[in-house]
């Protein structure tokens, strides 16, 4: 049989990959066949998961940018494609929680300012811009490509003390439909995958120090677990093949039932 999710041939590039949701999209592009760009802001955190989808076998490089300045995307792009070739699929998983190292979360946002702002803006929202706007190029010439964006379920619903970090991911997520609108006729398709609470290296000291908050959270999920990283991976794996050729503009949750949408 077929494998229709099978991306054999495709240069792909996940950001923010060094760990958590972006390593497992990585290493599921890898197992069904692509060469993976292993993008992270930390080099050392790339090399060791683009080393170990090579010790399986599999063809991944590393490549270290910083989404939120356009002139190192720039370069990323630019060194992926001596090395392996344009970009077929892009998946913008890099991202932080809004938050500035020095910021008092506990502060409502409007005391913050645009420090603290920018923090969330530069890399939700303008990282996003910044890596479409490297390989749309490319894409358009070759007559295709898949773009998708992991957002948060925060840009859906809202989400409070996290109110611009919010409105990034919603930002990111219009973005996406309106490439969606004209890149179409180019045949390359815009998604999103919208997540809620996903344990990951990042997420999960803060999950599992608090059991009780921990139930309490739960309770607002139908499904009364975290995400796993592989439940975001086999969605972005979907998206990026030609399973869903046909499908674009759109965002999937994938958040255990913590929010409902038409």
């Amino acid at each position: 049989m077929n494998d229709i999710l099978n991306l054999d041939g495709k240069v792909t590039l996940v950001t923010g990959a060094g760990q958590g949701v972006g390593e497992q999209i990585a290493r599921h592009f890898s197992d069904h066949g692509a060469t993976v760009f292993v993008n992270d802001f930390h080099l050392d955190r790339a090399e060791v998961v683009a080393q170990s989808i090579r010790d399986g076998g599999g063809e991944a490089f590393a490549v270290q940018a910083d989404v939120s300045d356009p002139q190192s995307v720039q370069r990323m792009i630019a060194k992926a494609g001596e090395l392996a070739g344009p970009i077929d699929v892009l998946v913008n998983n890099a991202g932080n929680n809004g938050a500035a190292p020095s910021a008092d979360i506990r502060k409502p946002f409007w005391e913050h300012g645009r420090e603290v702002w920018n923090s969330a803006i530069e890399v939700n929202f303008y990282g996003v811009i910044h890596c479409a706007s490297a390989v749309i190029p490319n894409m358009i010439e070759r007559k295709g490509g898949r773009i998708i964006t992991i957002i948060s379920d925060a840009g859906r619903v809202g989400e409070p003390g996290m109110e611009v970090y919010s409105g990034a991911k919603a930002g990111a997520a219009g973005f996406m439909r309106g490439i969606a609108r004209t890149l179409g006729r180019h045949h390359i398709t815009a998604n999103c995958v919208a997540i809620s609470a996903t344990a990951t290296p990042f997420t999960e000291k803060a999950l599992n120090a608090d059991p009780e908050r921990l139930k309490k959270m739960m309770e607002r999920y139908v499904i009364r677990r975290p995400g796993r990283p592989d439940d975001v991976a086999n969605m972005a794996l979907f998206l990026a093949s030609d399973a869903s050729s046909w499908i674009t503009g759109q965002t999937y949750a994938v958040n255990g039932g913590f929010s409902f949408g038409l």
